[in-house]
């Protein structure tokens, strides 16, 4: 019976073109081939059926195994997939484009469920970088207000001088995606400046512990062992709150992407461009410093990539299609690129006959790290530049990816509801019912905003929650002042953010706000006689 429940949790791979990573050894990434999978599994438990005595000891055996068989039943589940857009650009202190529908690939489909955009030299003179810190940058501004347009919301962002990442997500993600820590290092100049290093976005999609790192490593040819040095200390130096995931390694996936600055060694301009101008880009790849690394660097050995079959994003004539033609016609390099990290899998403890209940706790130790359980996998469905943006002397690069994987926590924090009709002539009244545990606190707060809004801070107006913590399903009810209620009518959802989430945390449904008489009476809006607006 041992060998047959061997055979029915042996498991069977699936190959593909795409580049794929996966966190688990089990390849059912579809709900219907992890039931054809069960199907053969339970097909072979039963025929050893007919292998069994007719006594008591081996019917209490067959119960037991068919016992674990339902019980990997349960697990298979279908598993959801998630569209991530990441783009990696060296602006070159140069001004936004009028238009990034393309470096967005806004109408594509499916339409994308997480942008990630990581920029490099994004203007930062002194008093440039002072003005910014008081209202939003360029390039965030019309990110921010291209993808609000499109139901996309920034639900985090850091910067370090010219260094800046950006996460949006729809709506409809916001709620899970929790937990979330923001850190930089510097690597310029000793290590004090930070015209070059790394910046960091984690989070918690759907359970997952995500982390994006967003880097400018040094410059020049023959400088490609300190880059190696420099990404290795961004590695080891940055830290989070969180117990489980305490450093960047730590992470279910880690994407590392930006400037990172390797040359092509080795060839003369020639050969270069005549390999680039026959397409014939694998010719490049042996004198490639990133590839030539990962071959002598373990760590950098977790870490894969998509193959580099687009032209070298560097160094181009501004507003042009041609490589550098200044006096240091700087050699053609892949300086921009996107790689990711899947957390490899811990193994299994070694068996101990002589030790039953140490091999037990270690099990569930196991079990608890959700690798077995909530399995999660990364297909690179693109890996390309966009040569149309000619305002830096990079191109930008475009990496999209299918996350696949099974939700650890598929259930709002916090339900938050409007009660009654809302408009400024009155008071009005919003509930919010906590319906898990988690760490809430009394500076949290419930913003009321309208409706394409940009960010968390982008609220009509907000109140405090209630200044004793709520128990878990009970109905607390806040009250809103008839002056913060905004006085034109429109289409609003209230919002829940946890202060030590740093999120939103639960929506209410959309509702209207009616327009206040005050607002009819100064002509704020048309007043409507008999079905007419006048």
């Amino acid at each position: 019976m041992k060998m047959a429940m061997d055979a029915l949790c042996a498991s069977d791979g699936v190959g593909g073109s795409r580049v794929r990573s996966d966190s688990t050894s089990s390849t059912a990434s579809q709900g219907s081939k992890g039931r054809l999978l069960l199907r053969q599994r339970l097909s072979q438990l039963l025929t050893c059926v007919e292998d069994l005595s007719s006594d008591d000891e081996a019917n209490e055996e067959l119960s037991r195994t068919l016992d674990e068989a339902f019980q990997l039943c349960g697990r298979v589940s279908p598993r959801d997939t998630f569209r991530l857009h990441m783009v990696t650009w060296n602006v070159a202190t140069a001004e936004p484009p009028g238009d990034v529908t393309s470096l967005l690939q806004l109408d594509a489909q499916p339409a994308t469920d997480l942008y990630v955009i990581g920029l490099q030299e994004v203007n930062a003179a002194p008093l440039r970088f002072l003005s910014d810190l008081l209202v939003e940058d360029s390039w965030s501004h019309l990110l921010m207000n291209t993808l609000a347009n499109r139901g996309y919301i920034k639900v985090s962002s850091v910067r370090l001088q010219g260094l800046l990442l950006l996460v949006f997500s729809k709506q409809v993600h916001v709620p899970f995606i929790r937990d979330i820590q923001t850190t930089y290092t510097r690597t310029g100049i000793f290590g004090y400046w930070g015209n070059k290093g790394g910046v960091s976005v984690r989070f918690s999609l759907y359970g997952h512990m995500i982390c994006f790192v967003n880097c400018h490593l040094m410059a020049h040819m023959g400088n490609a062992l300190q880059r190696v040095d420099e990404f290795e200390y961004i590695l080891e130096t940055q830290d989070f709150d969180l117990d489980n995931t305490p450093t960047i390694r730590d992470h279910r996936v880690v994407f590392w992407f930006g400037d990172l600055n390797f040359r092509i060694s080795d060839h003369g301009m020639h050969f270069l461009r005549s390999s680039i101008n026959s397409g014939r880009f694998n010719l490049l790849w042996e004198r490639d410093q990133l590839l030539s690394m990962k071959k002598k660097e373990p760590f950098l050995q977790e870490f894969e990539e998509g193959p580099l079959k687009f032209k070298p994003t560097y160094k181009f004539n501004r507003n042009a299609d041609t490589y550098d033609t200044s006096g240091k016609k700087r050699k053609p390099a892949w300086t921009d690129r996107i790689l990711w990290r899947v957390k490899p899998k811990t193994p299994p403890p070694e068996d101990d006959e002589d030790d039953e209940d140490e091999r037990a706790s270690t099990s569930t130790q196991h079990s608890d790290d959700g690798q077995e359980e909530y399995p999660i996998k990364v297909l690179q469905d693109t890996y390309t530049c966009d040569p149309s943006y000619g305002v830096s002397d990079h191109k930008p690069v475009i990496g999209i990816f299918n996350l696949e994987m099974r939700k650890r926590c598929d259930s709002a924090l916090v339900r938050v509801c409007p009660e009654g009709q809302w408009s400024a002539d009155q008071e009005a009244v919003l509930s919010y019912t906590i319906l898990e545990d988690f760490l809430s606190s009394t500076w949290d707060w419930i913003g009321l905003y309208k409706v394409g809004f940009k960010t968390a801070s982008d609220y009509a107006t907000f109140v405090w929650v209630k200044g004793e913590l709520a128990e878990v399903n009970e109905v607390m009810q806040v009250c809103v002042n008839k002056d913060d209620v905004p006085l034109v009518g429109g289409e609003y959802v209230l919002g829940y953010y946890s202060c030590n989430m740093q999120s939103i945390v639960g929506f209410s449904h959309n509702f209207q706000i009616v327009e206040s008489k005050r607002a009819v009476m100064e002509g704020m809006v048309p007043q409507d006689v008999n079905g007419l607006n006048k």
